[in-house]
């Protein structure tokens, strides 16, 4: 069995900010193509905003609003996002490299494509989320409780997953080689035959085909 590792390791210290944006109000706003770089966002409405190509850069988010925000192909890069909602959001081949959550709430967000290698999303809950194609290798998903979530074709390659609650996820064409089954909860969890060969394995069972039937 392979060596696991037990707990992620400690997130870096947020970004310096340069300038701040408080209590403002984005709701409905089109973003698309702007750039922010080291900007802190505080008690700020991004109800139903649209950003396509937009950028944020080791920007901070506390108590913010992202409802219904419909973002494709933006990018997240290093930001954090603190007591923010994201009941509704829709993520379409965006970046989020180096990014962490702490305390949000996500309600039904879904993530389609895009890179969310190392996002911290411990403790997340995500039972209403819906991620498809999307790359989340590295990322912190120890204690994220996606029991029932959708969770199709995502490389959790070296994810953290230890105590990760996967009871009744959908989980066929992901890949699992990073998840211990004896170090998470996968009851009624839905998979697929590889995935069953790569979970029998990590439990230490030796899978062969079929011995044939003597006559």
């Amino acid at each position: 069995m392979t060596d696991r590792r037990p707990a992620a390791p400690t997130p870096p210290p947020t970004p310096p900010t340069d300038s701040e944006v408080v209590a403002a109000r984005w709701d409905g706003e089109d973003l698309s193509g702007r750039s922010f770089q080291r900007i802190a966002f505080v008690d700020v409405d991004l109800t139903d905003v649209v950003a396509r190509g937009a950028t944020f850069e080791e920007c901070s988010f506390r108590d913010c609003e992202l409802n219904g925000g419909k973002f494709t192909d933006t990018g997240f890069l290093n930001c954090t996002f603190t007591k923010s909602t994201f009941f509704g959001a829709r993520f379409e081949g965006c970046k989020l490299v180096g990014s962490r959550f702490e305390r949000c709430r996500f309600g039904p967000v879904e993530i389609v494509g895009g890179n969310w290698q190392f996002v911290g999303l411990g403790g997340a809950d995500l039972r209403q989320a819906t991620i498809r194609r999307a790359t989340f290798r590295e990322a912190d998903l120890s204690g994220a409780r996606l029991s029932g979530a959708t969770v199709h074709h995502v490389d959790l390659g070296g994810a953290w997953l230890h105590q990760t609650d996967l009871s009744g996820a959908d989980l066929r064409g992901s890949d699992l080689s990073s998840l211990d089954p004896a170090a998470a909860a996968l009851g009624k969890a839905v998979i697929d035959l590889d995935q069953a060969v790569v979970l029998a394995r990590a439990l230490g069972l030796k899978v062969e085909e079929a011995v044939p039937m003597e006559s």
